[in-house]
């Protein structure tokens, strides 16, 4: 038996930079075509590019599906009180 309480894996399998597949996806924040920000396992999480669209989001298995052109995967803190590159990419 599965035991619910424990976090979901977090795993990114990137193929060429055009299909990016993420595992441990709890809650997409933001998103349009240049940026995708994204709540994980592992914390907070950034993914910026070109034409970058969302092929499969299934959130009840923690799973994300990004193709574009993607140019970086970064994490970052938390806060956007300190004015990082949230702020800078959505602001």
């Amino acid at each position: 038996m599965k035991d619910m309480n424990i976090a979901p894996t977090h795993r990114l399998e990137l193929t060429g930079r055009e299909h990016l597949l993420i595992s441990g996806v709890e809650d997409v924040e933001r998103f349009d075509e240049t940026g995708i920000v994204m709540s994980t396992s592992a914390g907070v999480l950034v993914v910026t590019g070109e034409n970058l669209h969302i092929g499969k989001l299934s959130l009840d298995g923690g799973e994300l599906h990004v193709d574009g052109r993607i140019d970086a995967v970064t994490y970052e803190e938390d806060s956007m009180s300190r004015g990082g590159f949230f702020s800078r990419l959505f602001g």
